[in-house]
This record gives structure tokens, C-alpha cells and sequence, in this order.
């Protein structure tokens, strides 16, 4: 039976932040480590370092299939918590990983236990509102969640310069182990026993069959994939942009909380247009200031246009377009996803996750890898992926 007691809407809505901030602690503290794991891990072929970011992206996805179906058979709750302690080994695994192939193992083991925050929190959502309240709570935890991101690369570099990289891992552990007992004291259960599907193979098919069947979902999945594969490209390269493009490596934590921070300025004007005009319009007019940014970018940097000074504040610009694009798109799109699976809300959460992550992982790897010391090949591949979430998007229905 389900508790009485609540958290206020203000506790809830920082619970949920904080419980999603373990994936962006997890990526964003990680950034400025990259130079010194490639140095130790991998000295003859130091992007690979940037794998060290889909890794993590990928047992996320992979593990966001089985949380959602968990969750949806034994509540929110336990997902969150189990997903906890599987995150904790996977940190304590890479903590001591003697070679790049047990740090990239590691890691996607922490993915697959972060899975359980990030599905227990949509599902949580999806549970206690709906529609555009859902769509506006959904912001308002984006807004507070980004001041993680925002911090991550100062704390990480904090870490890195008293104890050295692997010093970063007990800080994951600490920070899940907070989240998740928070979490375990104030969060009630939100998914009534009388409401659970057990975990018969023939049930999970069958809701499986009904969330991808669902065209608006199909649709979503898809935009969401591109979405994340834009993002995921951006996070896994700025840092090498930032010090072998500008040789601005120092200033990156810097510039970086001003990056996550421009999509907390994306969730407050989504918090107050999507009431007002609906989620695909949003998304349709976020997409098309993204789309025409990086064709800006790209225009110039493939001619020349700008001086080296000038090149490195237009390559800002365009990355802060991004991370407002990314601001004014994921809530949405998710909302979009999850209305019409209420009675499916766990199950639905994990095929949008796992299938738009994976998918944004399989894009975004081989772009990161196709750095050259320029931004150029990251515009060229983000630019396609944009204009077809845009041509998507535009058949939605709000």
C-alpha cells in the first residue's frame, strides 16, 4: 500500500534532480580526466578516451530494458535502489581498472546500475502527473538537475588535482549512496501493488508490442535517438576541442558550467511556452534554431570566414545552442512518449530509453572518433542528424 505522506512539490522536484544528477556526476566530472586516463590507458590512441563516455551511455541503455519491467512489477523503489548498488560496483570496478578495456567494462557496468535512476525517476513522474503538468514538472527537474553538470567538470578537475583521476570514483559512490537514501526515507512507493504486471514473458511482450506499435512513440524514439547522438557527440569531444582545437584545455571547467547551464535556461523557457503552445512546437522551433546554428557554424568553419580568436566564441555559441535545444527537447519528447502509457509507464520508460540511447551511442561513437583537431567533422555529422529529427518532429501531434 502506498504511503500517504509526501514530499512538497519543491522536495520532489529536487529528489527526482538529484537522482538523475548521478548520470550527469557520472559523464560531466569525468570530462576533465580524459587527458590523463588517455595517458595511462591508452597512450598510443588517445581517443579512445572519449569511450570512456558511450560506455557508460550504452550499459545505461542496455539496462534501462530491464528496469522499467522490473519496475513496473515490484514498484519504483526497489529498481532505484538495486540500480544503486550495481552502479557502486561498476565505480569501485574502474576505481582499480588496470588497462582501458577493464575501465570501459567498468563503466558500462555503472551504466546499466544508473539505468535504475533514470527510468525510476520518468516512471515516478509519469505516475503522480500527466500531460502538460507532467511536462512542466519534467523542466522544472531539468532546471534544478543542471546545476550538476554545470558544477561537475570544477569538482571533477578539484579531485583530479588533489588525488589524482581514479579519485573520481568514490565520489560516485558517495553521491548515489546520498541520492538513493534520500530517496529510500522521503519518496513513497507511487506504484500501488493492485497496479503491477508480474514478470511473465507473455506480459512483457505484450506491453512491448503495445509501446512500439504506438505510433507517437515510434516517432519519438526516433527524434530521441538523434537528440541524444547530437549530445552525446558534443560531450565526448568539447573537452579535446576546448584544449587541442583553441588550446583553452585550462579554461574548460569554466566555460563548461556556462554550457550545461544554457540548457536550464532551455527548461525555463519550455517550463512556460509548453503550456502555452504544446510540446511538438517546442520541439519543432528548438530543432529549427539548432539546425540553422550548426549550419552557421559550419559554413564558416568549412570558408574560413572568422579569425582564430573569433572561431573559438562561434564554436561556444553553437555549443550553447545546443545544450538550449537539448533544454527545450528531451522533457518534451518524453512526455510525448509516455502519455499515451500510463498503465504501462515502467515498460514504456525503458523501450524510449534503451532504444533512444543505444541508438544515440551506435550515431555518436564513430562521430566522436572522427575528430581531426577541428570541430569540423562534429558539425557535419550533427547537422544531418538535426534535420531529421526536425523532419520527424513535424509529424507528431500535440
Amino acid at each position: 500500500m502506498i504511503s500517504r505522506r509526501h514530499p512538497s512539490k519543491s522536495e520532489f522536484i529536487f529528489l527526482m534532480a538529484m537522482t538523475m544528477a548521478i548520470i550527469a556526476f557520472s559523464i560531466d566530472s569525468m570530462l576533465p580526466a580524459m587527458p590523463s586516463i588517455a595517458a595511462e590507458l591508452s597512450p598510443l590512441d588517445p581517443n579512445r578516451a572519449q569511450l570512456i563516455i558511450t560506455s557508460f551511455m550504452l550499459g545505461m541503455g542496455v539496462g534501462t530494458l530491464f528496469s522499467g519491467p522490473i519496475s513496473d512489477a515490484v514498484g519504483r523503489k526497489p529498481v532505484m535502489l538495486g540500480g544503486a548498488v550495481v552502479y557502486c560496483a561498476g565505480a569501485a570496478l574502474a576505481w582499480h581498472a588496470p588497462s582501458m578495456e577493464v575501465m570501459l567494462a567498468a563503466r558500462v557496468l555503472q551504466g546499466i546500475g544508473g539505468s535504475g535512476p533514470r527510468v525510476v525517476v520518468m516512471a515516478i513522474i509519469r505516475d503522480t502527473y500527466a500531460g502538460r503538468s507532467m511536462a512542466r514538472i519534467v523542466s522544472l527537474v531539468m532546471i534544478v538537475f543542471a546545476l550538476v553538470p554545470a558544477l561537475a567538470p570544477t569538482i571533477g578537475a578539484g579531485i583530479i588535482h588533489f588525488v589524482g583521476w581514479r579519485g573520481l570514483f568514490p565520489a560516485y559512490i558517495a553521491f548515489a549512496m546520498i541520492a538513493a537514501v534520500w530517496l529510500l526515507i522521503r519518496q513513497p512507493e507511487t506504484h500501488a501493488k493492485e497496479k503491477r504486471n508480474p514478470l511473465y514473458p507473455r506480459t512483457l511482450l505484450r506491453a512491448l508490442k503495445e509501446v512500439v506499435s504506438h505510433r507517437t512513440v515510434r516517432i519519438t524514439i526516433a527524434v530521441q535517438m538523434l537528440v541524444f547522438a547530437t549530445m552525446f557527440t558534443t560531450l565526448s569531444s568539447t573537452q579535446m576541442v576546448f584544449d587541442q582545437t583553441f588550446g583553452r584545455g585550462s579554461e574548460f571547467p569554466f566555460w563548461f558550467a556556462v554550457i550545461a547551464l544554457m540548457s536550464t535556461v532551455g527548461g525555463m523557457i519550455n517550463a512556460t511556452l509548453v503550456v502555452r503552445i504544446g510540446m511538438r512546437r517546442v520541439v519543432v522551433g528548438a530543432l529549427t534554431m539548432q539546425a540553422a546554428m550548426c549550419a552557421f557554424y559550419l559554413f564558416g568553419a568549412l570558408f574560413d570566414i572568422w579569425s582564430a580568436h573569433a572561431q573559438f566564441y562561434v564554436y561556444l555559441l553553437w555549443v550553447l545552442s545546443i545544450f538550449v535545444m537539448i533544454g527545450l527537447t528531451l522533457g518534451n519528447l518524453n512526455a510525448l512518449a509516455l502519455e499515451p502509457m500510463g498503465h504501462v509507464a515502467g515498460m514504456a520508460a525503458s523501450v524510449v530509453s534503451c532504444l533512444a540511447t543505444i541508438g544515440g551511442v551506435a550515431i555518436a561513437a564513430p562521430l566522436g572518433l572522427r575528430f581531426d583537431g577541428t570541430a569540423v567533422p562534429l558539425a557535419e555529422g550533427i547537422l544531418p542528424c538535426i534535420a531529421l529529427a526536425l523532419f520527424l518532429t513535424t509529424r507528431l501531434k500535440d
